[in-house]
This record gives structure tokens, C-alpha cells and sequence, in this order.
């Protein structure tokens, strides 16, 4: 039974397996120096080059798991001592060049950085290149290529930077915590920080006290998760953890398609608040927008909101796909409504130390939200409830023109159209991970048929528009 796209996950998931599991019954602290010997036995390694080598890593996922360097802000980390197997990175020079007579290559770069050995076979000096990647443009054999670590190709906003010690260096100032260098690093040499101990911390303290509720917020990509269940026997899992109820993050949705559509036309102009990471990257790399982007809250924040005004001494945790709403959750104005985040690994890491064995249990409901909330996890959910919302609102004097930004390079895309004033919407959506929040780092699984589950998952919604869905909240 594969339960995870990548091995790297799996090994991700198995320390924080065992790190929960001491932890339920309280004796992490005592333990916690066995866990390396646990998820690395034996004396002969299958990883690294020593199994030394490889238990030292472990004890570091195991400090992730455990919350992670308190004085860095960032809930993205570098696992140093794992950075070192990957190369260097650049231009490269090939085995398919040569040696021709055009010299092309040398008479493109004008730093000087094309040299010729005695087979006149080309050579780049290090020292000399910018990487503007002109040689590789003209090179008639294609034999200069770009070789980048996984980690920089994956960061499209240039995060990322190899520093002295040939490890990955993360540059808060531009670093979003959207998770893309997590999923792709070949070797979980970077990693987001795991917030489980306060969740196990909450649901204990929790059993021990009738008024104390622990309340999930789900979000609606969970329909594309734990394909080896049924989502009824998903939702008994969480209750089964100790959790009180469990609450659709798509009926924040609902409701933020509601205000956010009023905003809008009120506003003439906004870019979406729904993804975290988008709202980030606006902020850092386009900040004469901010005042754009719509003063709603995220539907994570704007559910649990409505359930800390019921339940004030209520515990809220997200579960979902994405590792910024790690960071999300920590800002000064989402703090107050939710208390921890958590992602559908760690969630399946809570299970299996509780060995809970999902596939065996019964079906509860979850049935919060409308169909137009459900689809917010995939790219295009969001504008077209916000087209849904105008219409339900009755507001027919505004042209809705929006753009559904699939991927943070769409997102850069439409932003310079913005700041240009040739951008002809007036609506942008953006979604940081391609195909949405199911393409999220925090996924077992990614791939196209996510998108075809949260579609069939909205078509269950008992609630068919969004006025009906958050009429029940007098909302």
C-alpha cells in the first residue's frame, strides 16, 4: 500500500511517526535518542556513505519534528549536513561538444569565460561566468547545458542560494514558505518545520478536561488524499485522534467568495488572500499591490474566526496540503483563531503512531461547505465562486474579469502585466503551487487526477450555492 509519492517522504513521515508515538505516551524526552537508531538500524547504510552519517541526519528531521530552530523565522529549514550530494550547479560543458572550428561559444560571452584545451574542446572558468547563458543559446551542438540543483530549479523566485559549504542557503527576505524546494530536494535536505507536539499536546490536555475542545479545520484538498480510504473513514481517523469535531475549511471559502465579491466590486480591483504564500510573494516582490490584496482573511482563518466566537476557549488546527500556512498561522492577525497547522503527512504520521488503522473504521460526514467552497483547492475554484457570489448577491453592475494564476511564475506573470497597466482583469487569483493548494508540498500524492477528486468531492456538496451554506451561520 503506497501511501506517498517519494521515499524522501516516507522517511520525512517515519520520524515523525515515532516521534508522535513517545510523545502520546510521554516519553519523547527520555527517548528521544533512540529514534535515529529506530528509523536507521542495523550497521550497514542504504543512504548515505556510513550509517553514522546517516543517523546524525536523522537526529536532525527529528529536531524539525520537534519544531525546529526557534531563532530562525522561517518555517522552511536547511538540513546542512544532508546538502552535500547534489552538483554545484551552472554551465556545464558536455561530452557532445567538438571541438568546432566556429567557436561560437567563445565569441557570445563577454566575460572571457570560454577557454579551449588540446582536443579544443571548450571549457567554462567558474570564476569568470555570470551564467546569462549566451554560450548555451549558440552552441550548434546543444553541449553547454544548465545544470541547476533541484532545489534552485524548483524555487522560482530565487530563494535559494548554494553558500560556501556547498549546502542550500534560504533567503528569508524572498522565501514565501511555499514548499516547492521541500517536495522536489532528492535527499530531504530541506524540510519545514512540524508543529505535532503542540497538536498532541492539545488533544491530551483536551482528555483531561470535558470544556476543552480541539477542533480541525480540514482543507477541501483533502478529498485528493489517503486514496486508500474512503474520506468518511479520513474524518473517523481524526476523531479518532481526539479531535472534538471536524470542520470544512471550504465553508471559510464560501464565505470569503461572499466578501471578497463585494469587496471587489466596491474596489475595482484585488488580487486574492486565499493562499498564503501568493499573498507573501505580492508583499515582498510587488508591494505597491499589498494595498490590493483583499482584506479578507484566508478561509483557514476565516472558519476558525467564526468558531472561536462560538467556542472561545476552542483549540483550532488546520489540516491541509500547504507548508506556508505553517507561517500563516504565526502572523499577528491570524494568530488569534488558529493554534497550530498541521499537513496531511503529519496527519498520517498521527495516525500510524496511534496505530490507527484508517481502512477499518466507519464513515462520518463532513458536509459543511457548498460546492464553490470545495473547489478552491484547485486553480480557478476561486474566481469561479467569486463569479457565483456576484451573481447570488444580485451585483449585476460589475464585469467580473478575472485571472486564475496556475504557479507562482503565472502569478509573476500577471502582476508585471499589473504593474504596467496591460493587465486586462481586474481579479487576480493567485495560487502559488502549480494546480493549486493539491499541489501543495504537504501532499501524499500530486498529480492531475487530484484536480478530478476535488471536482467530484464539490458535486457531493448537500449545499448547491453558497447563500444556502452560509445562511446556516446567519453569516
Amino acid at each position: 500500500m503506497r501511501k506517498f509519492d517519494t521515499k524522501v517522504q516516507h522517511l520525512k513521515y517515519k520520524v515523525l511517526r515515532e516521534v508522535a508515538r513517545r510523545a502520546w505516551n510521554g516519553t519523547l524526552l527520555e527517548q528521544l535518542y533512540d529514534i535515529p537508531k529506530v528509523i536507521v538500524s542495523g550497521d550497514t547504510p542504504t543512504m548515505r556513505c556510513c550509517v553514522y552519517k546517516e543517523r546524525a541526519i536523522v537526529e536532525e528531521r527529528v529536531k524539525l519534528a520537534m519544531g525546529g530552530n526557534k531563532n530562525n523565522s522561517n518555517v522552511i529549514e536547511v538540513i546542512d549536513i544532508a546538502c552535500d550530494e547534489c552538483p554545484m550547479g551552472g554551465y556545464e560543458v558536455t561530452q557532445s561538444c567538438r571541438g568546432c572550428l566556429a567557436h561560437r561559444c567563445e565569441d557570445v560571452c563577454k566575460r572571457g569565460a570560454i577557454s579551449f584545451d588540446h582536443n579544443h574542446v571548450a571549457h567554462i572558468d567558474k570564476s569568470k561566468c555570470v551564467e546569462c547563458g549566451q554560450c548555451a543559446k549558440v552552441c550548434p551542438f546543444g553541449a553547454i547545458v544548465d545544470f541547476k540543483r533541484p532545489c534552485v530549479r524548483s524555487c522560482k523566485i530565487k530563494a535559494i542560494k548554494v553558500d560556501a559549504n556547498k549546502a542550500a542557503s534560504i533567503d528569508n527576505n524572498k522565501c514565501i514558505s511555499c514548499g516547492a524546494c521541500v517536495y522536489q530536494c532528492p535527499f530531504g535536505a530541506i524540510s519545514d518545520k512540524s508543529y505535532i507536539l503542540d497538536v498532541i499536546d492539545f488533544i491530551l490536555k483536551s482528555e483531561n478536561n470535558s470544556k476543552y475542545k480541539v477542533y480541525a479545520v480540514v482543507a477541501p484538498s483533502i478529498s485528493s488524499q489517503f486514496t486508500y480510504a474512503r474520506l468518511g473513514q479520513v474524518i473517523s481517523g481524526i476523531k479518532k485522534l481526539g479531535f472534538h469535531s471536524v470542520v470544512e475549511a471550504a465553508l471559510g471559502a464560501d464565505m470569503v467568495a461572499f466578501s471578497e465579491a463585494k469587496e471587489l466590486a466596491e474596489k475595482g480591483f484585488l488580487t486574492s488572500s486565499c493562499c498564503p504564500a501568493f499573498v507573501e510573494y505580492v508583499r515582498k516582490q510587488f508591494p505597491k499591490f499589498a494595498d490590493n490584496i483583499s482584506h479578507n482573511l484566508s478561509p483557514m482563518a476565516t472558519i476558525a474566526k467564526f468558531i472561536k466566537n462560538t467556542d472561545p476557549d476552542a483549540k483550532i488546527v488546520f489540516i491541509g496540503p500547504c507548508t506556508a500556512k505553517k507561517a500563516e498561522f504565526q502572523k499577528e492577525e491570524v494568530r488569534p483563531y488558529i493554534d497550530s497547522v498541521i499537513t496531511f503527512e503529519e496527519l498520517q504520521a498521527l495516525f500510524d503512531s496511534k496505530d490507527i488503522d484508517i481502512m477499518s473504521l466507519g464513515d462520518d460526514v463532513l458536509d459543511n461547505a457548498s460546492y464553490y467552497g470545495r473547489i478552491f483547492a484547485r486553480c480557478g475554484g476561486l474566481a469561479d465562486a467569486v463569479e457565483e457570489a456576484l451573481k447570488e448577491q444580485g451585483i449585476t453592475d460589475f464585469d467580473l474579469k478575472a485571472i486564475s494564476c496556475d504557479g507562482i511564475e503565472e502569478c509573476k506573470t500577471a502582476l508585471l502585466k499589473a504593474s504596467k497597466n496591460v493587465l486586462s482583469c481586474n481579479f487576480i487569483e493567485g495560487m502559488a503551487c502549480t494546480g493549486g493548494c493539491i499541489g501543495g508540498a504537504g501532499c501524499l500524492t500530486h498529480g492531475e487526477k487530484n484536480k478530478k477528486e476535488v471536482d467530484a468531492y464539490g458535486q457531493l456538496a448537500m449545499e448547491k450555492s453558497i447563500s444556502d451554506a452560509i445562511g446556516i451561520l446567519n453569516f
